[in-house]
């Protein structure tokens, strides 16, 4: 099995954003470069965060995410984000009424569910599992290998936090990579077993 790592581009406050989910500008780094980062054409990033970046998406076989990310984004029009192959999501709820049952998306009940789909799914591949609520409880469970944050210079002030509601102590060690791009500081620690 691959390594299980929590993921997100973070305010320096610590929220991936606002309480009424807008990010806001965190995501500006993405669309701040001249190399472009993916076959779209909209996201271009720094010569610095293309090299941490896209070898990063490309090992990544399976996404987890919840279901408020999935409801936000429309679960991405039934095309996973990044050219990642699956997403699982977390939900109590299955697939929306109409969803099409070819999309690479499935519904698991649970964060124990979610690592056990994504791991058939992944293969020896990288399972991601966004930030926030669901990224708090993977890591909470003892799941997560590893913590990337992308951090950008804003400040949010509120709203949704990089780790969730988590309630107990967690100790990382690093961070083992720091990669400075263009209006973000990329950042990986190793969670501490």
């Amino acid at each position: 099995m691959g390594k299980v790592v929590m993921n997100a581009s973070v305010s320096v406050d610590g929220f991936i954003a606002a309480g009424n989910d807008d990010p806001g500008p965190i995501f500006e780094w993405l669309v701040s470069g001249d190399v472009p980062l993916d076959g779209s054409g909209v996201l271009k990033v720094s010569q610095a965060s293309f090299d941490h970046i896209r070898p990063y998406w490309d090992e990544i076989g399976v996404t987890v995410c919840g279901r408020r990310s999935f409801d936000i984004t429309d679960g991405w029009d039934g095309t996973p984000p990044s050219g990642i192959d699956h997403v699982v999501v977390v939900s109590h709820r299955g697939a929306p009424e109409g969803w099409d049952p070819k999309a690479p998306f499935h519904f698991a009940d649970g964060i124990d569910a979610a690592v056990a789909t994504a791991r058939e799914l992944a293969g020896d591949r990288t399972i991601e599992f966004a930030a926030g609520d669901v990224g708090g409880q993977a890591l909470a469970a003892g799941w997560i290998d590893e913590v990337r944050m992308d951090v950008t210079p804003v400040v949010l002030g509120s709203g949704r936090r990089y780790f969730g509601s988590v309630d107990a102590q967690h100790l990382l060690d690093g961070p083992d990579v720091i990669v400075a791009g263009n209006r973000v500081l990329h950042l990986r620690y190793r969670v501490r077993r």
